[in-house]
């Protein structure tokens, strides 16, 4: 399942979707320490399965919480997309 977190404005969509199909499998959790904005928890989801949720307080934020990792040409990925082994993580923007 694909669970999205964040909103959409008049300026655009700003979304973390997160595949907890794949996520599930993941044992590292590095996508936790790898955000500087401390936006991923790890919680338990409707299956008992551990996986990475964005923080509840912080998911009309996003926006701007991501902002100083935003991808811009010549830069390398989100760092909670580069340190996710299963690439379970994608960006609206």
């Amino acid at each position: 399942m694909k669970a999205n977190y964040g909103y959409m404005d008049g300026s655009g969509d700003y979304f973390i979707t997160i595949d907890t199909d794949k996520c599930v499998e993941c044992e590292t959790r590095a996508c936790v320490a790898a955000c500087p904005a401390n936006l991923f928890v790890i919680e338990e989801d409707d299956w008992d399965d551990l996986v990475a949720l964005i923080a509840q307080d912080k998911r009309k934020s996003v926006k701007y919480d991501c902002a100083p990792c935003k991808p811009v040409t010549d830069r390398p990925p989100l760092p909670c997309m580069a340190e996710c082994p299963f690439d379970a993580i994608e960006h609206s923007w």
